[in-house]
C-alpha cells in the first residue's frame, strides 16, 4: 500500500503542514502510524479527507460541524435526511449572518452620512461609537469571529 508522507499530503491537498498537524490534534485527521524513522505514513485517503475539510469550511462550517459532517460521511447507515438537515440549519446561519451584516452596513452608512453632513469641529461618526451601549451576549453563547474581530 502507498503511504505518503506529511509534505506529500500537504502538497496534494493545497494546505500546510501544520494544518495536517492542527488536523490531527482537533481529531479531524487520524494520527497516521509513523516509520522508524519518526516520520508519518499518511494513507492516500487522507488527502481525500483533508479536501473534505476545506470544502466544508469554504462552504461555512465551522470545525466541529466538519467534525459532525466527518462522521455523518464515514458512517453508511446514516441517511441522507441528517446531512440534509445539517445543511439546512448552516444555511439558516448564513440568512442571519446576511441580515446582521446589512444592519450593520446600514447603521454604518447613516453614521458617514452624517460624517458628510456635518461641518463642525467633532466626528458624530466617532461619538457615536463612543457612546453607543454595547450589547452584550447570553451567557454560554460563543462570541463570532466577526465579533471577536472588533475587540
Amino acid at each position: 500500500m502507498e503511504t505518503l508522507r506529511i509534505g506529500e499530503v500537504a502538497g496534494r491537498a493545497g494546505v500546510n503542514v501544520q494544518t495536517l498537524r492542527f488536523y490531527e490534534r482537533r481529531g479531524l485527521l487520524p494520527e497516521p502510524p509513523r516509520r522508524s524513522s519518526g516520520y508519518r505514513e499518511y494513507a492516500p485517503e487522507s488527502v481525500r479527507r483533508v479536501l473534505f475539510i476545506k470544502r466544508a469550511q469554504e462552504l461555512g462550517f465551522t470545525l466541529a460541524e466538519v467534525e459532525e459532517l466527518l462522521r455523518l460521511r464515514e458512517d453508511p447507515r446514516i441517511p441522507c435526511r441528517e446531512v440534509r438537515a445539517t445543511a439546512e440549519t448552516k444555511i439558516a446561519d448564513i440568512e442571519e449572518k446576511i441580515r446582521r451584516l446589512r444592519a450593520m452596513r446600514a447603521a454604518l452608512a447613516a453614521l458617514v452620512e452624517s460624517c458628510v453632513a456635518n461641518r463642525e469641529h467633532h466626528c458624530p461618526l466617532l461619538e457615536a461609537l463612543d457612546e453607543a451601549p454595547v450589547r452584550s451576549r447570553p451567557r454560554g453563547a460563543k462570541a463570532s469571529r466577526s465579533s471577536e474581530a472588533k475587540s
